[in-house]
C-alpha cells in the first residue's frame, strides 16, 4: 500500500519534471527509495530532521496526531515517539500508542521536540522529575522546542520557557507567568525557537507552518492539500471571545480545580527547574 510519504515524493517529482527548479540526484538523501524519478527534486525539500514527540499517561491525543500529521510529512526527517518506558501509553480519550524510544534511547540533540497537553496527566507530568529533566536536557539543544495546549505548562515547568512569550489552551494561558513566561493569546506564538500552540486543534497550524519553515511554501501546500485541510467548522464558538456566553462561562467553570491545581504544582515544582 502507499503510503502519505510516497505520495509525497511522487508530487516532488511531478513538481520538478514541470521545471520549477532542479537538483542533481547526488545532492538528495541517501536510501531513498522510490518508484519515481527524484533526480530533479529540489534539494532544499530533501531534509534529515530528528524529532521528537513526548507521550504520557492521559495526555490529549490530538495534541500529538495534529502536529505529528503535518511533519512526518517532511521527506528525510525521522520521528520518535518518546515516553517514559516503552509501556503503551493510553491518551485521555483511551486512544493508546506504543513509543518508539525512551527517555534515554531518544537521540540527544533533537531538530524538533514536541509537547503535547492534556488535563490530570499533564499535571502528573508536571510532578515527574525524569519527564521534567528529560525535556529540560533535549530542550537545552533542540533546534525548535515546541508545545500544543497545556504543554507549553509542561516547558514551562521544565524552566524552557523562562523569558519566552508562550501561549497555552485558552483556560491555562494565564498561568504561564509563574514560570517566567509572557503570554500571548496568539493561536501560535514564536519566539526564537520557542513554538507554542493553543488548544489542541491549534496544533495542526502549528505544524503545518513549521513544515513551511522547513521546506518552503509550495511543499507546505503539497502536506496541506495531501491532508486537505480545508476546515469548515459547523459552529463559531472555538475561542472564549466568540462562544456563546453561557458556553464560556460553563467552560470555564470546569476547570477550576484543573487551573488551581496547576498553579499549586507550577510554584512547587518550577524553582527546581529555573536555573537548571
Amino acid at each position: 500500500m502507499i503510503s502519505k510519504r510516497d505520495l509525497l515524493l511522487a508530487s516532488a517529482a511531478g513538481i520538478a519534471a514541470a521545471g520549477l527548479r532542479s537538483a542533481p540526484a547526488a545532492e538528495l538523501a541517501a536510501g531513498t527509495t522510490t518508484g519515481h524519478d527524484m533526480s530533479q527534486m529540489p534539494a532544499s525539500w530533501m531534509g534529515k530532521e530528528q524529532i521528537a514527540f513526548l507521550v504520557y499517561p492521559e495526555f490529549t491525543a490530538l495534541d500529538m496526531v495534529g502536529p505529528h500529521a503535518m511533519l512526518t510529512g517532511l521527506i528525510g526527517a525521522t520521528t520518535h515517539i518518546v515516553g517514559k518506558r516503552k509501556d503503551i501509553v493510553k491518551s485521555d480519550t483511551g486512544l493508546v500508542f506504543q513509543p518508539s524510544a525512551t527517555f534515554d534511547e531518544c537521540p540527544r540533540d533533537l531538530d524538533i521536540i514536541c509537547v503535547p497537553g492534556g488535563a490530570s496527566g499533564t499535571l502528573a507530568a508536571m510532578q515527574d522529575d525524569s519527564t521534567l529533566r528529560f525535556l529540560r536536557d533535549r530542550g537545552s539543544r533542540a533546534k525548535f522546542v515546541t508545545s500544543v495546549c497545556t504543554g507549553s505548562l509542561l516547558l514551562g515547568a521544565a524552566g524552557l520557557l523562562t523569558g519566552y512569550k508562550a501561549t497555552s489552551h485558552w483556560a491555562a494561558v494565564s498561568l504561564l507567568p509563574l514560570f517566567g513566561a509572557t503570554p500571548t493569546d496568539d493561536r501560535i506564538v514564536r519566539d526564537r525557537n520557542r513554538i507554542t500552540a493553543g488548544g489542541v486543534t491549534s496544533g495542526i497550524d502549528f505544524g503545518l507552518s513549521l513544515v513551511g519553515q522547513l521546506r518552503d511554501r509550495q511543499y507546505a501546500e503539497c502536506v496541506q492539500l495531501m491532508a486537505q485541510y480545508a476546515p469548515e467548522p459547523p459552529y463559531d464558538a472555538g475561542t472564549p471571545a466568540k462562544a456563546p456566553g453561557d458556553v464560556t462561562k460553563m467552560m470555564r467553570d470546569m476547570f477550576v480545580d484543573f487551573t488551581k491545581d496547576a498553579e499549586e504544582i507550577g510554584r512547587e515544582v518550577y524553582p527546581r527547574y529555573r536555573d537548571g
